[in-house]
């Protein structure tokens, strides 16, 4: 049947609205992007991390085990957990359940993110869901990480939006000889790891971040929200002559349960 110019117009707006409804609601959401970036000075001993954040964990979904069964098609030499994993400590037996999913033997450095806090989930039991999954939880601490004949400093820093991040207690203590990735939920701390790192003679290798969910609603590329703890960092590689941060969309969603010109993503770095 031809259809008349109004008619058209009308199945094209009503077609459009049904493709931004699914993709908001379904395919950036539930279809991972998987970037990849080697930052290694060798083309030999690189160390494989994979990095994910804010996975905000209230149930596991297909999505949640199609990471696990990619990382352990990856056997990565370790997993960066940037935090925000989960909201509540009723949620705390889906993190459980998600860790168990994947390969013990894969170790795991993370850190808490704005909503740990703010949901005031229980330290304690969060370490030892870590702990029973060869992870640990680092806040405002140093990790020496070892793994094919290397040590890498790994820098675990608290949340800023409801906690205390202090980058220059975290390295009191380091070898400087050694490289150094930073583990930072809000971007924007970023300013003082910089400045510390000036100012102590340390050149951290890769800060890793997440929080924005790369503005988790865009237009045309711009977001129309970050949350308080973004500053002016969206997502990507943000690069100076002190350090270089990458900063993830992140897993899940928080408010509401759309991504739009945002999609969610998890990230392989050789180091």
């Amino acid at each position: 049947m031809k259809l008349n110019r109004k008619q058209f117009i009308l199945k094209l707006v009503l077609g459009s609205i049904g493709f931004v409804v699914l993709d908001s609601f379904w395919l950036e959401t539930n279809f991972i992007e998987w970037t990849e970036h080697d930052i290694s000075e060798s083309e030999s001993n690189k160390i494989k991390a994979i990095h994910l954040t804010d996975l905000h964990l209230h149930s596991i979904k297909s999505v949640h085990k199609s990471i696990a069964e990619r990382i352990n098609k990856e056997r990565p030499d370790v997993i960066f957990i940037t935090g925000d994993s989960v909201e509540r400590n009723k949620n705390l037996p889906v993190l459980e359940e998600f860790l168990s999913l994947i390969d013990i033997k894969i170790p795991k450095i993370a850190i808490l993110g704005n909503k740990e806090s703010s949901g005031r989930v229980d330290l304690l039991k969060l370490q030892d869901i870590y702990d029973n999954h060869n992870g640990i939880l680092l806040i405002n601490e140093a990790y020496l990480f070892k793994t094919k004949n290397r040590e890498i400093n790994i820098i675990g820093l608290d949340d800023l939006v409801h906690g205390n991040p202090d980058f220059r207690k975290s390295t009191e203590d380091i070898d400087k000889s050694l490289l150094t990735i930073v583990l930072n939920h809000c971007p924007v701390y970023r300013e003082q790891i910089d400045l510390v790192s000036k100012e102590q003679e340390i050149k951290p290798k890769l800060i890793l971040a997440g929080h924005t969910h790369g503005g988790q609603i865009t237009f045309f590329g711009k977001p129309f929200f970050t949350p308080f703890g973004s500053g002016d960092y969206v997502k990507g590689w943000y690069n100076n002559e002190i350090s270089k941060m990458y900063v993830s969309k992140g897993i899940g969603t928080t408010n509401i349960p759309i991504r739009f010109g945002a999609r969610a993503e998890a990230s392989i770095f050789y180091i």
